[in-house]
């Protein structure tokens, strides 16, 4: 059943719109969004697709066709940050951060249904918010802008939801475009639109989704960003945005802290690796950044050491049996990594993976191409 019919079966009307929003997968540039960097994620095919229409009261009803269970009822009026920390807490943190922001939202009543994988770090929650924000820009006409609704998608995330995520997960969600990842510069949240289609080029690239998660990630993104803003303080700079990579050496030999060193060093070495990705990409060197994707999974293992032997042994794998470079991607300790691959190789790679899970006992790994793909649209 389709959200459109899911929608008229739960509120016995058909719905005013229906909205879709993408999960996304980051590229290259990971950890450099809070030290107001850059990153560069693709919006991918998978969406949370929302039937919405607006009430005549302050009730917003909620209902999701992954999870099941009853239609949750919310008083716009009463919404409380950090006093629920289900599915709906994600939407009603976006309600709640309209009304902080003075923008005038009646109630509403939506069906949500998503194909974005949970879990495997390709932000399924930004999507369920960008996605309701998206909905109830249009049906309010509020006139935002899609870095203006990923901005509130973010503070609904922070303040409602209570996750101290950064800006790049929504920004990709709202304001990707297809055939082209996204270059955000975190510190003004400029965006560029870099041409990246590589089917053109006889490539593809894939994201493995180990299926696992870790525990060891509880905390570790706090106390990470913690360490990135306390080698900042011991730098005198604002942000890591600001030590430059041609003095990191001298950055480094003034820590005394070798875990904020190393925190220091993948941070200002993973924002040069986007410049290096872009510079590549615009010379139409596209097979060139392999080597840097893998570059960016060493650091990511030995530096800010937020990968796991699942996503090392895809790394591995996958370069070994021929792929043109790979790393994790994400928040880590567990979720996805990337794949850069020759078309003719996808089978070859896959097969090495799977192979290598079955052979560590792992459970078998899903595979998928991550296709540029369009950013928050109205389907109807």
């Amino acid at each position: 059943m389709g959200v459109r019919e899911g929608f008229e079966e739960l509120y016995g009307a058909a719905p005013e719109g229906v909205w879709a929003a993408p999960g996304r997968v980051n590229l290259i540039g990971e950890y450099t969004d809070f030290n107001e960097g850059f990153v560069m994620p693709l919006a991918l095919p998978h969406t949370a697709v929302a039937a919405v229409s607006r009430r005549a009261d302050r009730v917003l009803r909620l209902h999701s066709a992954d999870i099941g269970g009853p239609v949750v009822e919310l008083d716009m009026d009463a919404l409380v940050p950090l006093s629920d920390t289900g599915w709906a807490a994600y939407p009603a943190g976006v309600v709640w951060a309209l009304g902080q922001a003075g923008h005038a939202v009646g109630g509403a009543d939506l069906h949500l249904a998503s194909t974005v994988p949970t879990g495997a770090g390709l932000s399924s929650s930004a999507a369920l918010e960008v996605v309701t924000a998206l909905a109830l820009n249009d049906l309010y006409e509020l006139g935002l802008t899609g870095p203006e609704l990923a901005r509130l998608a973010q503070r609904a995330e922070n303040d409602f939801v209570g996750v101290p995520c950064g800006i790049m997960d929504q920004t990709a969600s709202a304001c990707c475009t297809e055939g082209h990842a996204l270059h955000l510069d975190c510190r003004d949240l400029s965006i560029r639109q870099v041409p990246f289609d590589l089917a053109a080029h006889g490539l593809e690239l894939l994201v493995v989704d180990s299926r696992v998660k870790h525990a060891l990630g509880d905390g570790a993104y706090a106390e990470r960003r913690a360490g990135c803003e306390e080698g900042a303080r011991q730098l005198g700079v604002s942000h890591l945005r600001d030590v430059p990579y041609t003095g990191l050496d001298a950055a480094l030999a003034r820590l005394s802290d070798e875990r904020v060193r190393r925190y220091v060093r993948h941070v200002v070495s993973d924002d040069h690796r986007v410049e290096q990705v872009i510079a590549l990409l615009d010379a139409g060197d596209v097979r060139a950044i392999g080597p840097v994707l893998t570059e960016g999974h060493v650091s990511l293992r030995d530096d800010l050491r937020i990968s796991c032997p699942e996503l090392d042994l895809v790394v591995a794998t996958a370069n070994a049996a021929g792929a043109l470079g790979a790393r994790m991607t994400g928040g880590g300790f567990g979720g996805s990594a990337v794949v850069l691959v020759e078309s003719a190789d996808v089978d070859t790679v896959t097969k090495a993976v799977a192979e290598a899970f079955a052979a560590a006992g792992y459970t078998a790994p899903r595979v998928f191409p991550a296709v540029p793909s369009a950013g928050a649209r109205r389907l109807v």
